[in-house]
């Protein structure tokens, strides 16, 4: 009895402790309302806006929460809040908000959408990034080293003012949001790096470098959003929605992460030599990577992938190419590659007007089979009723037509008979008249009349 008491009383006192926790760190979250409008212009604000009855805005409530916290705790400038996005739809239609939840950096009269994953280190870093100086200088070669060892993934612009600064400041102000920006002297540069022509835009990844060409690489926003990946990566279904403005064909090993067999771990292999060794090759034109279970690429084929396998998407226009040979190393796997570019691979999918016709077909089927596997009782309420009554108004609409058709019917009976009928009383009177008989019944004479004659 008494351990049960203090068993109580424990999950009690637990229980007590979360709730104070969760008051804590909404300590550090605002609640904004219309007043945020006119007084948002003399801070920094990280906003999430939500709709109290959406599902991915509770589940991101607990890390939004966090954030708050983390950011206060570390002594940011930027402010976390929150805003029912319902209740003051105005201010949310004036930010440009269309879905839930939607978070937003707001910096003077900019307005930054987050679109990375929803984790509390990734949207921290995501206000750090913009919050700051949209290119940030280097200064010495131990800031440079320090940089290196900090990001992935990050830009440098190298030289004095010129034409290419200006395009640099202007895909900086755009893309800022994906990734970092800098700019250096030559001398701060490492040793490594040799640039063939001052100034240059060079973005450093992958343990290398590569540096902008506009008579090869065009664009200089669009080369920087071609680049702001990672060579080679863990694919996921974000991942590839966002790898689609890119424009690159994406080279991923579909395998069972559980399963070491040789079959498996060979493939994922095989792709990592390549996007390492062949790099310089394909680097302009093709992404690497690899995505554990088929679940994701069959929705997105349409079709039923066999695990292990490599399939090579173009999510530009949603074509893509299988194998069609056994890959048994990286020179195969090269190969398959550069007959894809030279058109020798047939190419399936595609965004034609009976693929997308497919596509409808294929997410109304996936809609309602998932319906009825998560609740088998509300799928045949969903679909089961309309069913009954549309049967019921096709009976409904055949029985009518039955009785229709039977009294018409029945009308077209009786005139036949009738008509029937008049023709054999014309039979009848031709034959008469053919045997000189009269044409009209002979009357029959009084009975008086007739004494009278015998008389």
């Amino acid at each position: 009895m008494a351990a049960r008491r203090s068993r109580r009383a424990a999950l009690g006192l637990c229980a007590t402790v979360v709730l104070l926790d969760v008051a804590f760190c909404r300590a550090f979250v605002e609640d904004l309302d219309e007043s945020f409008k006119e007084n948002r212009k003399d801070d920094i604000w990280l906003v999430d806006f939500y709709a109290p009855w959406c599902g991915h805005c509770k589940k991101l409530e607990p890390i939004w929460n966090e954030v708050g916290l983390e950011m206060k705790s570390i002594g940011s400038p930027v402010k976390v809040g929150k805003m029912d996005a319902t209740s003051y739809s105005s201010i949310a239609s004036e930010f440009g908000v269309r879905g839930y939840p939607t978070i937003k950096l707001l910096k003077g009269d900019l307005a930054y959408n987050y679109r990375g994953p929803r984790t509390k280190d990734d949207i921290i870093e995501f206000a750090h990034r913009v919050s700051g100086a949209l290119i940030r200088p280097l200064p010495s070669q131990q800031m440079f080293e320090h940089v290196q060892k900090r990001h992935r993934v990050f830009f440098v612009y190298i030289g004095g003012e010129s034409p290419l600064k200006e395009k640099y400041i202007d895909a900086a102000s755009e893309l800022i949001v994906y990734t970092y920006f800098f700019s250096a002297s030559e001398e701060v540069v490492p040793e490594y790096v040799t640039l063939k022509e001052m100034p240059a835009v060079l973005v450093f990844k992958d343990e290398t470098y590569f540096v902008y060409d506009e008579y090869e690489d065009g664009d200089l926003s669009s080369w920087i959003n071609r680049e702001r990946f990672q060579n080679y990566l863990t694919m996921d279904g974000f991942l590839l929605y966002e790898l689609g403005d890119t424009g690159k064909l994406v080279t991923i090993a579909v395998i069972d992460e559980k399963n070491t067999s040789v079959e498996h771990t060979r493939l994922k292999s095989i792709i990592q030599e390549v996007a390492r060794d062949y790099r310089d090759h394909f680097h302009r034109d093709f992404q690497f990577g690899h995505m554990d279970g088929n679940d994701y690429i069959n929705t997105l084929l349409m079709d039923e992938l066999t695990v292990p396998t490599v399939v090579v998407l173009n999510t530009s226009n949603q074509q893509y190419f299988l194998l069609d040979r056994q890959i048994k190393n990286a020179e195969d796997m090269v190969q398959f590659i550069n007959n894809i570019l030279d058109g020798t691979v047939e190419a399936q999918g595609g965004d034609s007007i009976l693929q997308r016709l497919k596509r409808i077909v294929f997410d109304a089927k996936s809609t309602i089979v998932s319906i009825f596997k998560s609740s088998p009782l509300m799928g045949c309420f969903l679909f089961g009723l309309p069913l009954g009554v549309i049967s019921i108004m096709c009976y409904g609409i055949y029985t009518a037509d039955t009785d229709g058709g039977y009294i018409e019917e029945r009308y077209e009976v009786s005139k036949s008979e009738v008509e029937s009928q008049e023709q054999r009383e014309e039979s009848k009177d031709q034959q008469e008249v053919s045997s000189g008989g009269p044409l009209v019944p002979t009357v029959q004479e009084p009975k008086d009349i007739l004494e009278k004659k015998k008389d």
